[in-house]
């Protein structure tokens, strides 16, 4: 896309001292188009400590906002001014969710309400918020809140009245290579402190791979091309669990721990109940409101924006049926980047 779409935008990341964030915040100062970089978190500490990370994080044109989600009024006072947002703040782990349900529920599902409505309230023009491949047919809680999310999302586009904006779109991937509290991290901790075994759910396991940068990109993309109301899941190889410990350390004896409470053998980013109203194009599927097949119109809107065709009947988007892999050496080398 052209770096210029950012020109004179102020552009507002939630959760924006994460792994995305850091790395979205640092594409847009780089390419610095944009007028203003906001990032917004909770944490004094993270913000801090990313100020310090990095000279691009003491760019001019970037802002440090204290804020919660959860805190609708404080979004109000974060959001005014400012065209576009990402919306990235969440609670992520699945073992602490199950413990802690309605800490997920306040900040994952109220919290994105809440953005949605203060980017309304302020005239936002575009929003793009952050989901998950355990949205898709979820076990868990997380998954369970961030399927509320997107729906939610999807939904406020309905809200925005006759003016036409915001527009709210969702982005949709699975494990980001790499990225803060992800395996191989974990895994790299324990073998600096000994470890001499790594330890895995079950040898079957797949999941989706994308790197920060190729999410990042992606992101800063649908900017361009989004009519609100879409999913967009972009195309993605898989691996094998088995194959990423490999990568990581050849010689690393494996330890099968069993599946975890609310852990999946294989994700799913385009469920079949999805594909019906799904449209793929050459490096992403784009799904679309259910609703608009029954309204000719907009769908007409969408495959002119898009240009792509419906999926066939049964089609699934998963892990294990990907045609897309990685092997061990392809693993290696995304990992050492």
């Amino acid at each position: 896309m052209s770096h210029t779409f950012f020109k004179s935008k102020n552009i507002l990341i939630t959760g924006g001292t994460g792994s995305f964030g850091q790395a979205f915040a640092r594409k847009l100062l780089t390419e610095d188009e944009c007028n203003k970089v906001i990032i917004m978190s909770r944490d004094e500490w993270k913000q801090w400590e990313m100020k310090k990370s990095d000279p691009i994080f003491n760019h001019s044109k970037i802002r440090y906002f204290l804020g919660d989600v959860r805190d609708s009024k404080r979004l109000e006072r974060a959001f005014n001014e400012v065209h576009f947002i990402v919306h990235a703040a969440a609670l992520k782990q699945v073992p602490a969710a199950e413990y802690n349900p309605s800490e997920f529920v306040l900040t994952n599902v109220i919290g994105g309400m809440n953005v949605a409505d203060a980017a309304i309230d302020c005239g936002v023009e575009k929003v793009i918020f952050l989901s998950t491949d355990k949205a898709v047919n979820p076990i868990n809680l997380y998954g369970a809140t961030k399927l509320c999310a997107d729906k939610l999302v999807v939904a406020a586009n309905a809200y925005v009245g006759a003016r036409g904006y915001p527009k709210f779109s969702v982005v949709r991937y699975g494990n980001v290579s790499g990225s803060r509290g992800s395996i191989v991290p974990l895994w790299r901790s324990m073998i600096a402190q000994g470890a001499k075994s790594l330890p895995l759910t079950d040898e079957r396991m797949t999941r989706f791979w994308i790197t920060l940068e190729q999410a990042v990109e992606f992101v800063e993309n649908r900017f361009q091309d989004m009519c609100g109301e879409e999913i967009f899941v972009p195309k993605s190889p898989s691996i094998h669990l088995t194959d990423l410990a490999k990568a990581i350390a050849p010689d690393y004896p494996h330890e099968y721990i069993g599946i975890r409470p609310g852990e999946k053998l294989h994700e799913s980013l385009v469920s079949i109940e999805d594909a019906r109203h799904t449209i793929e194009r050459e490096d992403y599927f784009l799904i679309l409101p259910e609703k608009v097949l029954d309204e000719p119109k907009k769908y007409k809107m969408f495959l002119e924006k898009q240009k792509g065709q419906l999926l066939p009947e049964g089609f699934a988007y998963t892990s294990d049926t990907n045609k897309d892999w990685l092997n061990v050496e392809q693993i290696r080398e995304v990992i050492k980047e």
